[in-house]
């Protein structure tokens, strides 16, 4: 498998950036961890003459992969500025790369508490309207006192602490092998209404004069009641299956 893994601050240093690559390191023999950050990514606006090239490159990457590692800090109960106008960036236009990619969220801090404020803030970001994300339930890798967490070489030190990572990745695979069918429906679909266009095309601001700068959502759709309904009951289900075969292997 090949996830991307988004460092989710622009920081030079972060314990969040160690915490990805040492799940690089460790987790390489069961999948691909591409490390991006996002310290190159400008701050959203919607007055914007063209999407940031760097912005379309992160697009295509995130739609080539099979899911998704968001790694955050915590900064007023809340994610970074940063990564939150990276999220906009993302949910902008007319390709949303979000939008049914499975995520995984872990987070450090130098506090006991382990970022679960802003893993919750980010869980409801990731659920809004040109978002819907599939993300992991349950599974939260909080690590706190971060600090005191790394070894010089940047490996995890305390053994329990690994094991839940392990469990809570090991439960990420999972999940994308339930979700995957849908993910590539999904992704048909994009594909035939997209083939007309350019793959390499630079979006203009031109191009996004019907999309609602708040949501992420095209103005003209129209909101679905029944879709919705339909995926929330996906979501059940996913949950109910996850539990199921984590139920199994106790």
């Amino acid at each position: 498998m090949n996830f991307i893994a988004l460092v989710g601050t622009n920081a030079s240093f972060s314990y969040n950036r160690k915490l990805l690559w040492f799940m690089k390191k460790h987790f390489g023999t069961q999948a691909n961890i591409e490390i991006q950050e996002i310290s190159d990514i400008p701050m959203f606006i919607e007055d914007a003459v063209e999407v940031p090239k760097r912005v379309n490159d992160l697009i295509q990457i995130i739609e080539i992969s099979d899911g998704i590692i968001f790694s955050t800090p915590e900064y007023d109960h809340s994610i970074s500025a940063a990564l939150k106008s990276t999220i906009e960036w993302l949910s902008w236009g007319e390709f949303h790369p979000l939008t049914n990619r499975p995520v995984m969220i872990v987070g450090a801090s130098l506090g006991n508490m382990g970022t679960v404020f802003a893993q919750e803030n980010l869980r409801q970001i990731l659920s809004s309207p040109g978002l819907n994300s599939f993300v992991l339930p349950g599974n939260q890798f909080l690590l706190g006192n971060a600090a005191k967490a790394f070894d010089i070489n940047g490996n995890l030190i305390d053994e329990r602490t690994i094991t839940w990572l392990e469990h809570c990745f090991t439960a990420f695979i999972s999940y994308v092998n339930i979700i995957k069918p849908i993910s590539n429906q999904e992704e048909k679909l994009k594909s035939s209404n997209s083939s007309d266009k350019s793959e390499n095309k630079v979006w203009t601001i031109e191009d996004f004069s019907q999309i609602d700068a708040d949501t992420g959502a095209s103005v003209d759709d129209e909101v679905d009641d029944e879709l919705e309904a339909n995926r929330l009951n996906i979501e059940e289900e996913l949950a109910w299956a996850l539990d199921a075969m984590e139920s199994a292997d106790e």
